[in-house]
């Protein structure tokens, strides 16, 4: 079911408009920032993989909606409070 409402989400969060950049948390700690609908990828058809990809400037990313730990839109500037992080993965 967790799979289901993750991919829910994400869908939810790449069909927004106006586009707003926003961030996936994934269990281990490693985080990717979507700038772009196009930078992620997976097979929408229902029952399908629950693989996805995530291709943004030099990151490639492959990953489940299970690992997925939390989405979120950033605030204002593209900027994680309290972290510097640039864009892509930052890991734990």
């Amino acid at each position: 079911m967790k799979v289901e409402l993750v991919r829910a989400e994400l869908q939810r969060l790449l069909r927004q408009s106006p586009f707003r950049t926003f961030i996936i948390t994934l269990k281990g700690g490693e985080r990717a920032i979507i700038e772009h609908p196009e930078n992620v990828a997976w097979d929408p058809r229902p029952g399908s993989s629950s693989d996805f990809y995530v291709l943004t400037g030099s990151v490639r990313l492959f990953s489940t909606f299970a690992d997925v730990s939390s989405m979120a839109i950033l605030s204002g500037g593209g900027e994680v409070p309290g972290e510097a992080v640039a864009g892509g993965i930052e890991p734990p």
